[in-house]
């Protein structure tokens, strides 16, 4: 079934008549969500170094507007955070975040300073460290890995339970958390934040669209039939992105960056909503009977755009960056175990999720293990960004007082 529908798409894109006539008609083109570079920083030289990739960024997003995509964010993303810290002391440490964070709000960008451990035995110091960080930061990003090839960092998932619930107590309306996440088996080069890293030279950028707008058009249009939405999906997901990375190779070119990849996972923002697709197509709320068929056909479209994939690749669901999912998420329609049976068959796992606050170190622990485990289990690229409300309890409504985020209901935990 992938194979034809890679096959439909790749067709789709030489033949403008093949498939519904209706789709290149009617859909506008989606938003690029990030233009992220990839960038290695020290203390001394940092300013330049992001200025010089600011360049890149403001190049690329000049690039995009011209061809008629509005460009929400340009991001950077530096090496792994023990690498940026070796050899400062702590003082000296906090004062580059400072700084990169002053920049980057001068600067009108957002950043990420990588995983804290990419291996279980690295040293936890540098996770007490990040910590700190984030609860006195507003626009530096991080994670931690939880699992690879070698299996669960089981180590690592404890210390992303800690500075979750340590940020959740630290920063107003426990909103610091939406920066950090754990994740499992995901490569670098994702454009997408709190878990974008990379561990090489860097001197290179990523894509990623904000295309849930795509998959709600095809989805309506095709209600409940299976085979033509796969197929159409396909084709208008792979009408963008190749027209995207057709630009991004535009711009190595003449820049001398190195295009990494694009990631095709149509990410959803508020009404822009994953959970209205779903419903559109299964006719019933999300969480009901088809919302599994209609996340596989949805990864199966995604996986199958002739682009150079990078990052998750799949379905995201984001329980309070969509208005919808945060809606049915308050009428307890679908929960953490519904969220990663999805993942079984798409991505990206468990995202902006939000917790009670009394949700202890243990219990997030074990959130992120079952995250991992499923990981691991399929080889496949998934994240825990878990935010606990301090002072909330199931029942009561969040209050994040964050522009990404709606709202919702905290659940009881099982």
């Amino acid at each position: 079934m992938e194979n034809l529908v890679r096959k439909l798409a790749s067709l789709c894109l030489l033949l403008p008549l093949c498939g519904p006539t209706w789709a290149a008609q009617t859909i506008s083109k989606p938003k690029v969500r990030a233009i992220t570079a990839f960038i290695r920083v020290d203390a001394a030289h940092y300013d330049a170094q992001v200025r010089e990739a600011l360049n890149l960024l403001r190049e690329a997003r000049s690039a995009y507007q011209q061809r008629g995509y509005e460009v929400e964010t340009i991001r950077i993303t530096t090496q792994p955070f023990p690498e940026i810290i070796h050899g400062l002391s702590e003082e000296q440490a906090m004062d580059f975040f400072h700084g990169l964070d002053a920049l980057a709000k001068r600067e009108s960008f957002l950043a990420n300073v990588g995983p804290a451990m990419l291996a279980d035995g690295d040293a936890v110091g540098s996770v007490d460290l990040l910590a700190r960080v984030l609860t006195q930061t507003e626009n530096l990003n991080a994670s931690i890995v939880v699992a690879q090839e070698d299996g669960i960092h089981w180590n690592a998932v404890r210390q992303s339970a800690k500075i979750m619930k340590y940020v959740a107590e630290h920063t107003p309306h426990s909103r610091g958390t939406f920066r950090f996440a754990a994740t499992a088996l995901l490569a670098p080069f994702g454009p997408f934040f709190p878990s974008s890293y990379h561990t090489g030279a860097g001197h290179a950028f990523s894509i990623g669209l904000e295309a849930a707008s795509v998959v709600q058009a095809v989805l309506e249009n095709n209600k409940g039939n299976v085979e033509n939405a796969a197929q159409s999906l396909a084709a208008e997901l792979s009408r963008f992105d190749t027209e995207c990375e057709q630009i991004a190779k535009k711009i190595e070119k003449r820049s001398a960056w190195a295009y990494a990849g694009l990631d095709p996972t149509p990410a959803p923002l508020g009404k822009v909503s994953m959970g209205n697709a779903i419903e559109k197509f299964i006719g019933a709320k999300f969480g009901s009977s088809g919302t599994m068929t209609a996340a596989a056909i949805i990864t199966r479209a995604v996986k199958s755009v002739p682009v150079k994939q990078v990052g998750y690749a799949g379905l995201m669901l984001p329980v309070m960056e969509d208005s919808v999912l945060a809606q049915r998420w308050s009428e307890s329609t679908y929960s953490i175990d519904s969220l990663l049976a999805y993942s079984a068959v798409c991505g990206t796992g468990l995202d902006t999720v939000p917790l009670p606050g009394d949700v202890t170190e243990q219990q997030l622990a074990q959130i992120i293990g079952d995250m991992a485990s499923l990981a691991y289990k399929w080889k496949k690229p998934l994240s825990a960004r878990l935010q606990p409300v301090t002072g909330k309890r199931a029942g009561e409504k969040t209050d994040f007082g964050d522009p990404m985020l709606t709202d919702t209901v905290l659940q009881k935990l099982p």
